[in-house]
Formats: C-alpha cells, structure tokens, sequence
C-alpha cells in the first residue's frame, strides 16, 4: 500500500517541533554552551512550547543562560512569562535583571508597571536604562513622572533613554502607529 504525501504545511509544522524539542533538550544539557545557544535560540524560533523550559531556565546557575531565557520569553511574547520575570527583576545578578526588564517590556503587560517602576531605582545604570525601555513599550502614562525623576541620571545612556522613553509615551497611540506604517 503506498504512503499518502503529507502537505507541505503539516511537514513545515513537523520539522518546527522537532526542531523546538531538539532545543528544549539542549536547554536542560549539562553542557553550558548547548544550555545558552538554545535559550537563545529558542527566542528565534519563538515556539509557545518553550515557554515552560525557558521559564525554568530563569533560575540556571549560569547568568549567560538565565538572561538570554529572560530575553527570548520576551521575544515569545507568551503572557505566562510576566510573573517568572517580574521574580527576577531583583535577581542579584545585572545580567538577569537586564534580561528580565527587556523581556517584559517586549512582552508589554500592564501588571508589570509597578515592577519595573521599582527598578528604575536599581544602582546598576543599564538595568535603569531597559527599565525605562520596558515601561515605554507599556505605554502607560502613569510611568511618565517615574521616569521623567531619571531625566538628570548621572549615566548619559539611561538620560537618552529618558528622552526616548518620554518622546514615546507623550505620543498618542495613533501617532504612533501612524509612524511605525511608514517605517516600513
């Protein structure tokens, strides 16, 4: 009895999730380099099945995987990673707080405004500058006189980040659509 092709489609999907599982088993290998190229990866691929293991990965004993996991749950977009990586917005490492600002200012929940407002008092300059990244992608203006209080910050790139910051949020939602339509 011959075998039925397989549309293209289902065959696209198939070699996905062979592809986000080969991943996943890189991602809890004992080997750190297989552990950070999939936390990264992974991010690429942008597969919600990753979620849980990149979740999981928070709590790696190595930052260069923790802060790319926190990275690329942002990149996922999946709203079940806010919680995780509010948590690890006060990690003792930098590198994992970067990581967690930048993950949920792409992921851009509401509920993680007060975190991040909190971490715009962090002593680490960069961590202050992709929390005000994040909470300028929240486009809320209750961050508006937060941020604008880091407008005189003794590091110039959280102070041009302010301006961004504040430029953005300043912006009505149409105008700011209207720009991205014409980045393109």
């Amino acid at each position: 009895m011959p075998l039925e092709p397989v549309p293209v489609a289902e065959t696209g999907q198939f070699a996905r999730k062979r592809q986000v599982e080969a991943l996943v088993a890189y991602l809890r290998s004992p080997y750190l380099v297989y552990r950070w190229k999939a936390a990264e990866a992974l991010g690429e691929v942008g597969d919600e099945s990753a979620v849980q293991p990149l979740i999981e990965a928070l709590d790696d004993e190595y930052v260069d995987v923790s802060w790319l996991a926190a990275k690329s749950l942002g990149a996922i977009g999946d709203r079940r990673a806010v919680q995780p990586l509010i948590r690890v917005l006060h990690a003792e490492d930098k590198w994992l707080r970067t990581g967690a600002a930048i993950g949920l200012g792409m992921i851009a929940d509401k509920s993680a405004l007060e975190p991040l407002i909190e971490t715009l008092k962090d002593n680490v300059a960069a961590v202050r500058k992709h929390a005000v990244w994040a909470l300028a992608m929240i486009r809320d203006e209750r961050a508006i006189p937060p941020i604008e209080q880091l407008h005189n910050d003794k590091d110039a790139a959280v102070r041009k980040e302010v301006s961004l910051a504040l430029s953005h949020l300043r912006k009505t939602p149409e105008a700011v659509n209207h720009q991205s339509d014409n980045s393109s």
